[in-house]
């Protein structure tokens, strides 16, 4: 074999090499943009969670508030019945 063929030899060798090691590089760069498509899709549905979970706290406060209200018409309206009874 000529010295020419030797190193067409080991360039074809060193081609292989390097295309063995940039099929795993080329994988994990399209699971890393799927990765962060993925990732931004959980960001934005968080956010709207978020959203949603301060709109419930605002009404369960809200709520709260009814409730003591309409417990303290109860508790009044059972006393003037009780007085009413003479009880």
């Amino acid at each position: 074999m000529s010295r020419l063929e030797l190193a067409a030899d080991r360039l074809a060798k060193a081609l292989d090499a390097l295309e063995k090691a940039v099929l795993p590089l080329t994988t994990a760069r399209q699971t890393a943009v799927a990765a962060e498509s993925k990732i931004a899709q959980l960001d934005s549905e968080r956010e709207t969670l978020l959203g949603r979970m301060a709109s419930l706290e605002e009404e369960a406060r809200s709520l709260s508030g009814l409730t003591e209200e309409v417990e303290d018409r109860l508790d009044g309206a059972i006393a003037e019945i009780r007085a009413a009874l003479g009880r």
